[in-house]
């Protein structure tokens, strides 16, 4: 007889939930280029959506707050010529953000904490080089205005944003770049290409150091580094069916696990949640999330659910984990557009009953601390990141106590009371001894030093008695007015009738100076 014995894991039981209609963004011109782009980043304080913009490349920038319907008209961050393709957050500053476009040219915007109040078209810096349009930008993640971009000219180029010039130039690449991903300190470069290799380089000096076949699909690959070393891609096969494969450095080229998932034909984006070593595939065009941990026990990326969604995704961005909701035990949160211009917040949950700080769920995570600056990482300096706990970022999660006095205190033992010089029972003196003191009423209070605050409630009667005032003072001024109006009809109707009453008799004086004149004619 063999028994199945279950995988240990804390994730097991992951489950995915998607916000309320009213919690997530509607109303937003979703970018339709056919570039193989996520179309959206999204940090801490703001989401970023590429858009459709007449007249040139623009995308907008909204605080997470700002749910609901968005106004057709809202600022937009608009300077490129062409169509943006692709966007990303800087990880050492929240409110900085990079941009590659058709017009080629890569442009760093910041963006203010309170967000945009009109459109926003001028720069921080521009980086011109590339002689084709840019589809892929990528920020160090230790080393400080350290940023990647990747064009159509088989170029890729490593800048210092600070001074606005390319340290690195690599052109190793004889056709377009897919992707590019750093590893866990920034010392490695891994890229994939449209002639199936992935090449793990030398980002200093642009020395290809390993390539090897990823998979043999003419379709797009992507390859991104797990915080161990590996080497994580997906592809497609030669009959055009979906893969994902493991692999490690030094021996690219002999797959540790390869997965073949389906037939569909929509570019698969590998989100890594580095503190759970947990891998996200989201489909260009699919409807599904599904989510695998990576371990060392066979077979190594270990399928866990699907989350399923009623309608194809366009693009999707995850939150950093200093984003997410401690104390729901939010391990992840996703962003996801579709072509209805709809982007749906779906978040990934742990069951736990506590709402006490996991801290097996939370290890420290990267900070907005860059470890190194771009000349020290230039001369050789491999800093891994800085790591920041989220523990303080918990606020129902801690534990609440009330402190109080001990009411055992509040009777003390009568063998071990005495009265104390100010009345009160001192120690090691019976309560029968110093009866009289303890019967005679105790001691006023001594003089307080400070100043008595006045409560919330006496500051809200102060303010209804100064309402009470103005409004009393109100009544008086209009009761003086109708005062004065009353009089001035009086007046008015007092003149109306005296005129009244004086016309018959001037009617008749006419008449009679009428017949004297006749009568003089006659």
């Amino acid at each position: 007889m063999s028994f199945r014995v279950v995988r240990s894991s804390k994730f097991r039981h992951v489950y995915g939930t998607a916000m309320k209609r009213e919690q997530c963004y509607d109303n937003i011109r979703v970018s339709k280029s056919s570039w193989d782009s996520t179309f959206c980043a999204v940090n801490p304080k703001f989401l970023a959506i590429i858009v459709e913009s007449a007249g040139g490349g623009a995308f907008i920038v909204l605080p997470l707050n700002k749910v609901g319907r968005i106004n057709p008209d809202y600022p937009l961050v608009g300077g490129h010529k062409g169509p943006i393709l692709d966007i990303a957050w800087c990880p050492h500053n929240d409110n900085v953000i990079a941009s590659g476009s058709e017009d080629c040219v890569v442009k760093v915007w910041q963006v203010p904490d309170y967000g945009l109040q009109r459109t926003l078209t001028d720069s921080v810096v521009d980086l011109v080089y590339h002689q084709r349009r840019v589809g892929l930008v990528l920020w160090h993640p230790t080393a400080l205005n350290v940023l990647l971009t990747a064009g159509s000219d088989n170029q890729v180029v490593i800048w210092n944003v600070g001074i606005g010039e390319p340290l690195v130039k690599i052109d190793c690449h004889p056709d377009l770049v897919y992707s590019a991903s750093w590893n866990w300190d920034g010392s490695q470069l891994l890229t994939t290409c449209r002639d199936k290799k992935i090449r793990l380089i030398n980002p200093r000096t642009g020395e290809i150091e390993e390539e090897a076949l990823s998979h043999e699909g003419s379709k797009g690959t992507r390859a991104i580094f797990l915080r161990n070393g590996l080497v994580f891609t997906t592809g497609f096969s030669k009959m055009s069916e979906r893969q994902y494969s493991l692999r490690a450095p030094d021996h690219l080229e002999e797959p540790i696990v390869m997965v073949e998932l389906d037939s569909s034909n929509g570019v698969m984006f590998p989100l890594y949640d580095a503190d759970t070593n947990m891998i996200y595939l989201c489909g260009k065009g699919d409807s599904v999330i599904r989510y695998f941990e990576v371990t060392a026990e066979p077979p190594f990326v270990h399928y866990i659910n699907t989350f399923q969604t009623p309608d194809p995704q366009r693009g999707i961005c995850m939150m950093p984990k200093r984003g997410c909701t401690v104390k729901e035990c939010e391990i992840t949160r996703f962003y996801r557009l579709n072509n209805a211009g709809f982007c749906q917040v779906v978040m990934m949950t742990v069951p736990r009953k506590s709402e006490l700080f996991q801290e097996d769920l939370y290890p420290d995570t990267p900070g907005e601390e860059p470890g190194a600056t771009a000349e020290e990482w230039m001369e050789g300096k491999d800093a891994v990141p800085i790591l920041v706990s989220l523990k303080n970022t918990s606020q129902k999660g801690e534990s609440k106590i009330k402190k109080t006095t001990n009411i055992l205190d509040k009777r003390p033992h009568k063998s071990l009371t005495k009265v104390s010089s100010s009345g009160g029972p001192e120690e090691g003196e019976s309560m029968d001894d110093r009866e009289d003191n303890i019967l005679a009423p105790p001691p006023p209070p001594p003089p307080s030093t400070h100043h008595h605050q006045p409560t919330e409630s006496n500051n809200s009667l102060k303010v209804m008695e100064d309402e009470i005032r103005k409004l009393k003072a109100i009544i008086v001024k209009h009761e003086k007015r109708i005062r004065t109006l009353e009089g001035k009809l009086e007046l008015d109707q007092a003149a109306t009738l005296f005129s009244n009453n004086n016309k018959p008799s001037e009617s008749g004086a006419e008449v009679k100076a009428v017949e004297a004149l006749a009568e003089d004619e006659v």
